[in-house]
């Protein structure tokens, strides 16, 4: 992964103008004022987000061109190194998370990487990402295979985030000692609504804490928040207290990962990483399931934030069911045809 995001104090942050038609401030002046009188979060009021012209933008992504032929087998392979592939069903198994973790090792079949010539490439996917019960399986499992891939555990009360702090620092540890060189923290939704967001950057900084060297994803259950200036704000207050990737969803909620919730969370990356001189990572998760759907995110990302971010160290797909659509994608380039159930192994 990329260097880590170290955070700053609350009372360290200085707004300045958006640079977007889609976000903005009522005024330089008087949120400026207000952090010099101490108003550490003063700001967050003022942040505006211009909803129509963040849905006109989404509409206008969903119309983008697909790419063809050899383009679009380079964007899926790179979509590839880029998923963080997932089980987080009730009933998972040792048997199963072995299973994921082979296939995260050899995502594509080896003879259609032969004929694209990325045999000799090391294509796997970006990590394995299971509950904490299951990461001494994820490590042992990619261990025995020889492969460095890493292991993320969801955490912090996932996915509701409805379990008291204590509890959520503890599991964050447990999963951190059982091997998890990456933490998926939920944050606790309630502090959101209830607009409590120096309760919020000192929740996500203290998990930040626990996970010690280990990378954290923050998961702002977005489809929770009820407003995109919420989503924004939540996002900026997340990546103040040190998150190194900001994630859209956990996958469990009614509306998962959306384009324009998606724009928003790269508009407030790119304004922290101009105030900062720090990169956050971005992860879309939940409902991505098609290969379009993995190169249009792929293609939103480097229209908003360059393609620096076009890599596993800034730029994650959580998914569980994608990489069996990409695989397809890739047997028909290759082949011509689409494959048979039984040409593909499935996870």
């Amino acid at each position: 992964m990329a260097g880590r995001n170290p955070g700053t104090k609350l009372g360290d942050w200085h707004v300045v103008t958006p640079k977007s038609e889609l976000l903005s401030c009522s005024s330089l002046m008087c949120l400026s004022c207000g952090l010099l009188a101490g108003t550490e979060l003063g700001w967050i009021s003022k942040v505006h987000v211009n909803r129509p012209a963040v849905v006109r933008h989404a509409e206008q992504i969903k119309k983008w061109r697909t790419v063809k032929g050899n383009w679009q087998a380079a964007w899926l392979l790179k979509a590839v190194t880029c998923i963080d592939l997932t089980t987080l069903s009730g009933d998972d198994t040792p048997s199963n998370v072995y299973r994921l973790c082979f296939k995260a090792k050899h995502p594509i079949r080896e003879d259609l990487l032969k004929a694209l010539d990325m045999h000799d490439k090391g294509i796997t996917v970006a990590a394995v990402c299971v509950y904490p019960a299951r990461v001494i399986d994820a490590v042992n499992a990619l261990m025995a295979a020889g492969c460095d891939i890493p292991v993320a555990s969801v955490a912090a009360g996932f996915p509701s985030g409805q379990t008291p702090l204590e509890t959520k620092l503890a599991e964050i540890r447990l999963a951190v000692q059982y091997g998890a060189r990456e933490i998926d923290i939920v944050i606790s939704r309630s502090l959101v609504l209830a607009g409590q967001w120096e309760d919020l950057y000192e929740e996500i900084r203290q998990c930040r804490e626990a996970c010690g060297e280990a990378h954290m994803k923050t998961i702002l259950a977005t489809g929770e928040l009820g407003s995109l200036p919420n989503v924004y704000k939540a996002s900026m207050i997340a990546m103040m207290a040190g998150s190194d990737f900001i994630k859209t969803s956990t996958g469990k909620e009614v509306e998962n990962a959306t384009f324009p919730v998606g724009v928003v969370m790269m508009r407030a990356i790119r304004e922290y990483y101009w105030q900062t001189g720090n990169k956050v990572g971005f992860k879309p998760a939940g409902g991505i399931r098609t290969a379009k759907d993995a190169i249009t995110w792929l293609m939103l990302v480097k229209d908003e934030l360059g393609v620096e971010w076009l890599k596993p160290e800034l730029f994650r797909l959580g998914a569980s069911s994608l990489l069996e659509d990409i695989e397809k994608q890739i047997f028909y380039h290759v082949t011509g045809t689409y494959p048979l159930p039984h040409d593909l192994a499935t996870v």
